[in-house]
């Protein structure tokens, strides 16, 4: 696996007004993926958006579509999404019966499969369907709305992912209150992928997507 850490900006903190432009403008900053959080007002109180967004997003960019399904019943969405453009689909296991078999449905269809975790979530159930991940997904806030500040006993649990699937191609993925401050920590816990929202998306006179990306990074 590339050892350079990507960078995935949460469309939820982009302006949806010019949502074509946000797109081009990540992906001229060195974005690396998209990161798309479908929430169905079941799982997680909020709700967003669903395949049609998607859909229409998929012909601006190349860039990976990282995303997080954030919903009841997953499996009877799986197909929609990765019709859609999903290069990455990500579940939770609360959410799911058969968790083994829910991501091994996605990986047969060509899609990488994710499973995330809740600052609450034990993680010693990742050694028994570590064979089907393409991504672990640790969220370091309670899923379901953007802004929220970052756990930071979260760093812990994200060393303890890490030494679960350091011997296999595995993403780790962090997701929540991620920023300049909290990014190198991070990143020496273990993560490779950082979803990032207003620490993206947020600019003024002094800074820009491209500098607010960079700076995620070091």
């Amino acid at each position: 696996m590339n050892n350079k850490i990507k960078i995935a900006p949460s469309i939820l903190a982009s302006d949806f007004s010019k949502l074509n432009d946000e797109i081009h403008d990540i992906e001229g900053a060195g974005a690396d993926f998209v990161h798309l959080d479908v929430m169905d007002g079941h799982f997680v109180p909020n709700l967003t958006f669903g395949p049609p967004l998607i859909k229409s997003l998929r012909n601006l960019t190349n860039l990976t579509f990282d995303v997080h399904l954030m919903v009841s019943n997953p499996d009877d969405l799986i197909d929609e999404y990765i019709e859609a453009g999903a290069d990455i689909l990500t579940v939770h296991v609360e959410a799911c019966n058969h968790l083994a078999r829910t991501l091994s449905y996605i990986q047969s269809k060509g899609c990488k499969a994710g499973v995330a975790i809740n600052p609450h979530s034990d993680i010693q159930f990742l050694n028994n369907i570590i064979e089907n991940l393409d991504l672990v997904l640790v969220m370091t806030v309670n899923p379901g709305f953007g802004g929220q500040k970052f756990i930071d006993a979260m760093i812990k649990k994200i060393s303890s992912v890490s030494e679960i699937i350091s011997s296999r191609d595995i993403y780790l993925e962090v997701d929540g209150g991620i920023n300049q401050e909290n990014a190198k920590d991070v990143i020496k816990a273990g993560a490779n992928i950082l979803v990032a929202g207003s620490s993206v998306f947020k600019v003024n006179k002094n800074t820009s997507y491209k500098i607010n990306i960079d700076a995620l990074r070091k």
